[in-house]
């Protein structure tokens, strides 16, 4: 049986809010312990819940501070409240006469996993720590359903009511910090969970850096101003880019600005179920280059965002994943100049059959306040 029809009968089970995984035999289990799978696969949010997977059926298992919690929000699975967590976890191992259990790797610690195979070694099952298990929970979470959209679309429009709201802030003499402060505000204030990341709020020579921090410098006149920025919406992520200006511009911040949206919608263009990622990339890199800034453009194009805001599939030069309807990604081109300025755009979308669902509504014309 193919991994992809092993992902799919997963996707299903999903469907049926079931957590009978069909894993490769009887004696094979799963633990799954990182945050975000937890909550992808129950529902429950719980930094230090562990999800026993076996082919028949599952457990979460959660200390006494969690265990009435869960018991009243998870549905799909059995609730285990331990008192020792390695004698729950052997006890149901042993009841399902598990041999071999697949863990987690890029979310394990090298002490835990050593911890968890002594532990069961004293009942001989031996823990598999390769990346089986990360390929699972990764390309099942890389397809959207409705419902997830819906919760990323919610917290895309929180970030555009709360950036229109800033933008009255936006003048010379503002600390780019206390945009970035009023920003997550006014997003938790529209019914956001939190903010997708550590907000770019960032003006003049700092917009050259893909990642600049916002600090106690000021936006002066003629500058460029970034607004890298996405809100948190019951788990799930935005993520938006635009550059605006302050007062006027020079004929160069308009070429290279009209250069980067060209270079983004030349990769939206590209966006839809059964092209390779890295044409997204490809096509909106080409128009950079050709403009003469490749060397100015060092990122890749996009990623995944969902649960997390850096996810499957990557839009990269070398990414050779087929998109699929329902995979959620950026587009974000730029141009960096050092100690000039620099320039990104960036929307979110989702991948329909002909094209793409694209979460922004706002213009991308050169705004100058």
């Amino acid at each position: 049986m193919t991994e992809a029809t092993e992902l799919e009968k997963l996707r299903k089970y999903m469907k049926l809010k079931k957590l009978a995984v069909k894993l490769p035999d009887s004696s094979t289990g799963a633990l799954v312990r990182h945050e975000k799978n937890l909550y992808y696969l129950t529902g429950f949010a719980n930094s230090e819940g562990t999800l026993l997977i076996t082919r028949d059926c599952s457990y979460l298992l959660v200390d006494f501070r969690y265990g009435e919690a869960a018991q009243k929000q998870v549905t799909n699975c059995q609730v285990v409240v331990y008192k020792k967590y390695n004698d729950a976890v052997k006890a149901i191992v042993k009841k399902h006469g598990l041999n071999k259990i697949l863990i987690e790797s890029a979310y394990t610690t090298i002490k835990a996993a050593k911890d968890l195979k002594k532990n069961l070694a004293e009942i001989n099952c031996n823990v598999i720590s390769d990346e089986t298990l990360d390929k699972y929970t990764s390309n099942l979470r890389i397809i959207k359903t409705k419902d997830e959209l819906a919760k990323i679309e919610r917290a895309q429009r929180i970030t555009e009511e709360a950036y229109l709201e800033l933008l009255n802030m936006v003048k010379p003499g503002v600390k780019e910090l206390d945009l970035a402060l009023e920003l997550e505000f006014l997003m938790r204030r529209k019914g956001a969970s939190g903010v997708s990341f550590d907000l770019i709020t960032i003006a003049g020579k700092k917009t050259s850096m893909p990642h600049g921090v916002p600090g106690n410098e000021t936006i002066q006149y003629g500058d460029f101003v970034t607004f890298d920025i996405g809100a948190v919406y019951e788990g799930y992520h935005s993520d938006m880019t635009r550059t605006i200006a302050v007062g006027e511009v020079s004929d160069r911040q308009k070429e290279i600005y009209n250069v980067v949206l060209e270079a983004q919608q030349k990769g939206l263009s590209k966006v839809k179920a059964g092209i390779k990622a890295k044409e997204i990339d490809r096509a909106a890199r080409e128009v950079i280059e050709n403009a003469g800034y490749g060397e100015n453009f060092r990122h890749s194009t996009g990623h995944g965002v969902g649960l997390d805001i850096h996810e499957l599939p990557y839009v990269s030069e070398k990414s050779d994943i087929l998109l699929s309807e329902g995979m959620v990604i950026t587009v974000e081109p730029g141009i960096y100049l050092p100690n000039e300025f620099g320039v990104r755009i960036e929307d979110m979308v989702a991948v329909t059959r002909d094209g793409c669902y694209n979460f922004a509504k706002l213009s991308k014309d050169l705004l100058i306040l």
